[in-house]
């Protein structure tokens, strides 16, 4: 079954992962890595914030109102990287509505675990967040799922992603438990995802 971090990363070009390293300064497998293991955190903190149906409804709302104009996943792309600013762009403060307050946490263990470190970390989810969001209001608002009931489709759609990319575990899976759950319910903590972290880096994705 295709994940939607699958979906999202197959439309990413070669040359999309260029120009993101190149903003970045990492070569192309440490940046398609990082990417891997970045979607499902941000999709996954999405997953948990629609569980609510209030949740999934201020979702859909700034879906239709600031991203369903927008164009493919490589104009939002050229758009973030070529610094125009927008509530479309504005990764930062999407960021600040996906993570709330475990935004920190989020940026310190993807750095930790990709060795990308923080401010890398943070640079690369503020270039992704736009880029799912766009996806999230083309799969909504493009085409026959528009109607009543999207909020719950939504909702739905974010909490299966968050639920498989969990059980599939791997970087991406543990980095969004290590984030999301600190409530000492089994999840693997920071220091066990640095360990995950040294075999994904030596290639053992």
């Amino acid at each position: 079954m295709s994940t939607l971090t699958d979906e999202i990363f197959s439309q990413l070009s070669r040359a999309d992962v260029q120009q993101i390293g190149a903003q970045l300064g990492t070569g192309q497998a440490q940046t398609a890595g990082a990417i891997a293991a970045a979607l499902p955190m941000i999709l996954g903190a999405m997953g948990r914030n629609t569980a609510q149906p209030q949740g999934a409804e201020a979702l859909l709302g700034a879906l239709g109102r600031d991203h369903a104009s927008g164009g493919g996943i490589g104009d939002i792309l050229g758009a973030v990287l070529g610094g125009q600013q927008g509530r479309q762009t504005d990764g930062l403060g999407q960021l600040g509505h996906i993570f709330g307050g475990q935004l920190p946490r989020a940026e310190t263990g993807l750095g930790q675990a990709t060795g990308l470190g923080g401010d890398k970390a943070q640079m690369l989810l503020k270039i992704l967040a736009p880029i799912v969001l766009a996806y999230l209001a083309k799969r909504m608002f493009g085409g026959a799922q528009q109607g009543p009931g999207n909020a719950q489709a939504l909702g739905d759609i974010l909490g299966q992603e968050r639920a498989v990319q969990q059980q599939q575990g791997g970087l991406g899976g543990g980095l969004l438990g290590a984030v999301l759950d600190q409530d000492g319910d089994g999840q693997l903590g920071l220091d066990d995802l640095l360990k995950m972290g040294g075999s994904f880096l030596g290639g053992g994705r």
